[in-house]
């Protein structure tokens, strides 16, 4: 956005507080970003329009509606490009390109024909923009507005044109941003009542008029505005039920939703709109749970690092949390967390930071600041940062250690306390977390080497016989010895790998010796993230890449005919 390309170390506020514009409901900003280009050309047009009416000369060579209308496509772009070019920016310039060549052939277009238009020039100049939530959001609250001021009677007052504004952008929007990012703000009219106004009249024009006029003085100003817009939508963000949270929908429920809405927005008139909220309750309705004694393993694409999510019918242990990214983001917030939302959890009952290396542990923290864990296993010491605040409930991982969920069942195998004591390596105190279910095994392995395993296979070779591993330390050549690989002799030998990683992993000797104890290889930068079921009817493995195929991703007839089809998920009964 222009004010923070304007106000400069300011935009530090738009990431710092980005759960409470999530939580508000004002996500980026979108809404306002094309709100704020229309003004812009808006000005643009009249003034320009205002100045060529008092020429005569000018006036003869071109009537000024359509000068105004050159005008209005100028500033849209110029704005257009300083916001980043975004799709709900993009969207607005296009209906306002639209608009401008109607007006200049002189006809006259539908408000729909417009946002028509500009929805197929978008996927024109990108195709790929329907990957992105924001080309979803934004022209489905433009439709939304359209549907209900279209062709309607004025409201009798501008506060109840408004209501009924912001009543269908909200309404309109629930079915997609539940199946997008499985919530919806409850207080997001409030939000946008205060944050619309405030950013549209007062920040913006105050930040660019410090871009254009000698007065700094106004950027200071600016963002005291902003500061106290922020701390309201922060006390807003603090309101008990302020976000509505759930699983991911599925596809017919979301569609269903969206009649629905459709329904209850109709004008006045049309008969029983109530039962448009009936249509709204398949959103509503919860995956089944997975039965007593089986678990599903989740093993996480989260680039160069590790993250697993182990659930089972009532429980939710997350191993490792993955690699931070950036200041902002980490494999925490960006994948862990949605995931854990999109599958309906509510709460991790344990964390498990096998050791902290930034690969394993960059997102714990903001895995523990969504979903407070209620223990936390790990080698990592009470003062990293890494895990501040959790002493209350840290428990340094220890052989020996065991829990039972649902008949499930979970044994910590590694590390002694003379291992952890004596290791060198970080590496060499990650945590080993053996899970079986129904007889089935999956092997959790962290970052363990050489050593490790050597003391692995003294204290615990009768226990490391699996179905399921975890390629040590994503198949480096310190891991994963000739002796380790045999006594596990796993079925499927997963590698937690980042696409063409630099430290060229994984070794292809380490992935010939699993293929030589006869495991077959599963790799997260070849097949996406990979989803596991074991129980008493046996293993059942599904990969991303193939229940979420594209089509830009490369395929080779017969590639993965051994796993379930495109579409299914992991379940029982779809054993390897």
């Amino acid at each position: 956005m222009l004010v923070a390309l304007a106000i400069g170390d300011q935009r530090a506020i738009l990431t710092q507080d980005w759960d409470v514009f999530t939580r508000t409901g004002i996500g980026h900003l979108m809404s306002i970003s094309g709100l704020h280009v229309t003004m812009i050309s808006g000005l643009f047009a009249a003034l320009v329009g205002f100045a060529w009416r008092r020429s005569e000369r000018l006036t003869l060579a071109l009537p000024a509606r359509k000068a105004a209308a050159l005008a209005a496509v100028a500033a849209a772009l110029a704005y257009t490009l300083l916001a980043g070019f975004q799709v709900p920016a993009q969207r607005t310039l296009y209906m306002i390109a639209v608009v401008a060549l109607a007006l200049w052939f002189d006809r006259l277009e539908s408000s729909s024909r417009v946002l028509a238009a500009a929805l197929l020039i978008v996927l024109l100049l990108d195709p790929l923009a329907v990957t992105a939530p924001g080309f979803w959001l934004s022209f489905a609250a433009v439709a939304a507005i359209l549907y209900v001021a279209a062709g309607r009677a004025a409201d009798r007052h501008w506060l109840a044109g408004a209501a009924r504004t912001q009543w269908a952008v909200t309404l309109g929007l629930a079915p997609l941003a539940v199946a997008l990012f499985q919530q919806v703000s409850i207080i997001s009219p409030i939000a946008n009542a205060i944050a619309i106004p405030a950013v549209s009249f007062v920040v913006t024009p105050l930040a660019l008029l410090a871009t254009v006029l000698p007065a700094q003085w106004l950027l200071p100003l600016a963002h005291g505005v902003l500061e106290l817009m922020m701390a309201g939508l922060d006390r807003l963000a603090l309101v008990p039920g302020a976000v509505w949270q759930q699983h991911a929908p599925v596809g017919w429920a979301v569609a269903l939703a969206l009649g629905g809405a459709l329904w209850m927005l109709a004008p006045r008139g049309v008969p029983a709109r109530w039962v448009g909220a009936l249509l709204l309750l398949p959103l509503l309705l919860a995956p089944p749970a997975l039965p007593r004694g089986t678990a599903e393993i989740a093993v996480l694409d989260v680039g160069q690092g590790l993250a697993v999510v182990v659930r089972t019918r009532s429980y939710t242990m997350v191993y490792d949390a993955g690699p931070r990214y950036s200041l902002e983001a980490d494999a925490g917030n960006r994948v862990v967390v949605p995931y854990l939302r999109g599958a309906g959890g509510t709460a991790v009952d344990a964390l498990v930071v096998t050791h902290d290396d930034i690969d394993h542990a960059g997102g714990a923290a903001s895995v523990m600041r969504v979903f407070p864990a209620s223990a936390l296993y790990t080698s990592v010491d009470a003062a990293s940062p890494l895990v501040a605040g959790s002493a209350s409930f840290r428990l340094p991982c220890r052989a020996g250690q065991r829990w039972r969920w649902d008949d499930v069942e979970f044994e910590v195998l590694y590390p002694a306390d003379a291992a952890h004591a004596d290791a060198r390596h970080a590496n060499d105190r990650s945590c080993v977390v053996r899970v079986s279910a129904g007889g089935k095994v999956a092997l959790l392995t962290g970052d363990v080497e050489e050593a490790a395993e050597r003391a692995l296979l003294a204290s615990a070779s009768g226990a490391l016989r699996a179905d399921i591993a975890l390629v040590p330390h994503h198949g480096s050549r310190t891991s994963s010895t000739a002796a380790f690989v045999a006594a596990v002799s796993p079925r499927f030998a997963v590698v937690p790998v980042g696409y063409r990683n630099r430290f060229g992993h994984p070794r292809p000797d380490v992935l010939d010796r699993y293929v030589a104890a006869g495991a077959r290889i599963l790799r997260t930068d070849r097949d996406g993230a990979l989803s596991f079921r074991i129980g008493a009817e046996g293993v059942a493995v599904a990969r991303h890449r193939d229940a979420a195929r594209r089509y830009w991703s490369d395929w080779v007839p017969g590639e993965g005919r051994d796993f379930l089809p495109a579409g299914a998920i992991a379940r029982p009964g779809a054993e390897e």
